[in-house]
Order: C-alpha cells, then sequence, then structure tokens
C-alpha cells in the first residue's frame, strides 16, 4: 500500500507476486492475500488469468476522501470534547506549541509529522476504535499529497487551525470543535486543489 500510495508503482503497472515476495522476503501467499486486500481498497485491479494491476487514486478518489472525512474529523472533535484524557489534552497542547516553532523555523519534515500526530491524538480522544480506524486509513491515502501542501505555506494555516480544535476540545465546547474540524479539512482540500495537487 505505501509503495502505491508513494508512488513507486505507477497507476496501470503490473505487480508481479513472485518480485514482491523476493523483495519482502515471504511466499506468494500473503502476497496473493495482500493484493485481495488492495483490490477490496481499490488501489489494484486483478485481471483473472493476467495479473494485478495499480489503478491508484485519482483526482475524484481523493476529493470524496477529503469530503468524507471532513464528516467524520468533526465527528471525532466533537467526541474528542467528551471523552479526552488530561494527557491527551497535554500532548495536544505540547502538538501544536512545537508546531508553532517548527513552522517558523521552516523545518517542514517535522511539522508534516507533528501535523499527522495532531489528527491521530484526536482520533485516539473520540474514545471510538471504528472512528479511529476508518480516519486512520483515510490519512494514509492522502499523506503523500498532503506533505506537499504542507510544505506550501497551508502548514502555519494549518496549526492555527489546529489551535482553534483544541481550544473547543479543551473548553468542552463540541458544536464548535465539529465545525471547525470539519472546515479544517475543507480548508486543506481547497488548498489542495489551488496547488494544483487535486
Amino acid at each position: 500500500r505505501e509503495d502505491i500510495l508513494s508512488g513507486k508503482y505507477e497507476e496501470n503497472e503490473e505487480l508481479r507476486e513472485v518480485a514482491i515476495g523476493e523483495e519482502l522476503g515471504v511466499s506468494r501467499t500473503p502476497v496473493r492475500e495482500a493484493f485481495r486486500q488492495l483490490e477490496l481498497e481499490g488501489l489494484i485491479r486483478i485481471v483473472p488469468n493476467k495479473g494485478a494491476y495499480v489503478t491508484g487514486i485519482s483526482e475524484k478518489d481523493v476529493k470524496d476522501i477529503y469530503m468524507i472525512r471532513s464528516r467524520l474529523e468533526g465527528l471525532a472533535a466533537r467526541w474528542a470534547t467528551e471523552h479526552i484524557t488530561d494527557e491527551q489534552l497535554e500532548e495536544m497542547e505540547e502538538n501544536v506549541y512545537l508546531a508553532k516553532f517548527h513552522a517558523e523555523k521552516g523545518h517542514l519534515e517535522q511539522l508534516a509529522e507533528l501535523d499527522n500526530r495532531f489528527h491521530e491524538i484526536m482520533y485516539e480522544a473520540s474514545g471510538s476504535k471504528m472512528l479511529e480506524h476508518q480516519l486512520k486509513d483515510f490519512h494514509q491515502y492522502v499523506i503523500r499529497v498532503r506533505k506537499k501542501t504542507l510544505s506550501s505555506a497551508r502548514g502555519p494555516k494549518s496549526n492555527l487551525e489546529h489551535e482553534g480544535i483544541m481550544q473547543a476540545i479543551r473548553s468542552k465546547d463540541g458544536d464548535l470543535a465539529e465545525k471547525l474540524a470539519h472546515e479544517h479539512i475543507i480548508n486543506a482540500y481547497e488548498n489542495l486543489v489551488k496547488a494544483g495537487f487535486a
């Protein structure tokens, strides 16, 4: 999955069971099972008696993921206002503070990592493993595209939005947290389109 999402394999490229098995040091059986999973996720298509081919993620897929994610992130933020622990809130505050520091210094790699972690803390704080699992999956799909946009002017703006979400969660304002988290993802998508990545 990571190799497909990172662009190591191009769209329509054939994936060979034997070669991938050798590369990963496993037999063909787990590779075949992984192919089935990736087909369910829509990342490859398996053509009987021919092979497995990369479908990748289209612009529409990216848009769909962001639109669905915006709703689910809102829900995660709302639930986080009800379930967040003191430790999680402390980590969230530290995350925002560190991201501000790295944004000022232009440390884009650290900024991307902190951005990912902010969302993970919120998913964990939602208290729903189902929601957390769903959002982490979506997060994986768009991570490559997101890294590019965080390296633009979006980084500091994104962190300001995180700060707003965190404050709403801290003050237990579910409506505001949901609204801000939803808008945060919509803003991220609009920035993506403006930057020409979707």
